[in-house]
């Protein structure tokens, strides 16, 4: 052996060789049958895309269920597709969308149980109550969670639009995981993990989309990158406008409400169609409007030819310690 050349002990030992060398040296695991194809950039991209689409869903579906959803993002990540699926409760509740123009690829989108079941109660006029069976969804069930499903499908389309257009289709509904069968157990899949806070146990969202589907924004060969800080002048008034535009063309549920009221139980059961309720607000009581889910507005109803309307008079302030605070309008301004 040469002199200075390492052993088979100090090849064998990363750390004794460091020790012996007195260099400190970094030793990485690559795993060569599944390389990273994401960078550090398009992560932060991709975790800021995801959670768009969870803060999305979550102001949509705060209007549908008439209760308080929190949709927070956990992980953006490459597994591969054998992963994803031993990461699904048996029974499952996954929707397979196919991806327009992609020669057959599925992508997943799949609720789960506790989250799925919470769904079918509230949309369905339930209490909310946490209660999951352990069976898979009835052919009604699925239609109702369909809803939800859908919805999520047009927020993921929304924020690829830029980069890789998806045209979502659904396919077919599993409820096994071991039939969903959309890639090799090997073939590498982006998947996001959303939490779902309801009240009761918490549960999941995952979205499951194939790398090949992907491809183009992974090689940096999509059409349209918005890259922010960069360029010249009239580059980045291009991404300003863009974006500008982008936000404009987002929806946002607008709810207009009575403030709240009490009444006797006595009389909510009483209630039958047709009878009037009193609530004992006064006739000029400011009607909250709700955007995205959070009150925002004060206003007076009215009407607009054979429409009902609203008269915006006053906003809504952030809360400073812990009231709300409402600047009139002057509608003379």
């Amino acid at each position: 052996m040469q002199a200075g050349a390492p052993g088979q002990g100090a090849v064998d030992s990363p750390g004794a060789a460091e020790a012996a060398g007195g260099e400190s040296e970094r030793v990485r695991l690559y795993d060569f049958r599944r390389p990273n194809r994401i960078s550090k950039e398009r992560m932060r991209a991709l975790e800021a895309m995801y959670s768009l689409v969870a803060k999305s869903v979550e102001s949509w579906l705060s209007g549908r269920v008439r209760g308080q959803v929190e949709l927070e993002l956990l992980s953006v990540e490459q597994n591969t597709f054998g992963e994803f699926v031993a990461s699904l409760t048996t029974p499952c509740s996954s929707f397979v969308y196919e991806v327009r123009e992609s020669g057959g690829q599925l992508a997943v989108i799949d609720f789960g149980q506790d989250f799925a079941f919470y769904l079918i109660d509230r949309l369905l006029g339930g209490t909310g109550e946490s209660t999951t069976y352990p069976r898979s969804l009835t052919p009604l069930e699925r239609m109702v969670v369909r809803l939800v499903a859908d919805r999520v499908a047009k927020h993921l389309q929304e924020v690829w639009e830029d980069h890789v257009p998806l045209g979502l289709t659904l396919s077919r509904f599993e409820s096994i995981p071991d039939m969903l069968q959309i890639a090799n157990r090997e073939d590498p899949v982006l998947t996001a993990t959303i939490e779902v806070r309801t009240g009761g146990p918490k549960s999941l969202l995952t979205l499951c989309v194939p790398f090949p589907v992907l491809e183009k924004y992974f090689t940096g060969s999509a059409s349209q990158r918005l890259q922010i800080g960069r360029g010249t002048e009239g580059e980045r008034a291009a991404d300003r406008k863009r974006i500008e535009q982008a936000l404009r063309a987002t929806e946002l549920e607008v709810v207009a409400r009575l403030p709240t009221f009490e009444i006797p139980v006595r009389r909510v059961m009483e209630l039958r169609p047709g009878t009037v309720l009193e609530t004992g607000l006064p006739s000029d009581c400011p009607i909250e409007v709700l955007v995205g889910g959070r009150v925002q507005f004060e206003a007076q109803p009215g009407r607009t030819g054979s429409s009902l309307a609203l008269r915006i008079t006053g906003i809504v302030l952030p809360e400073t310690n812990g009231k709300s605070e409402h600047a009139n309008l002057n509608p003379n301004l």
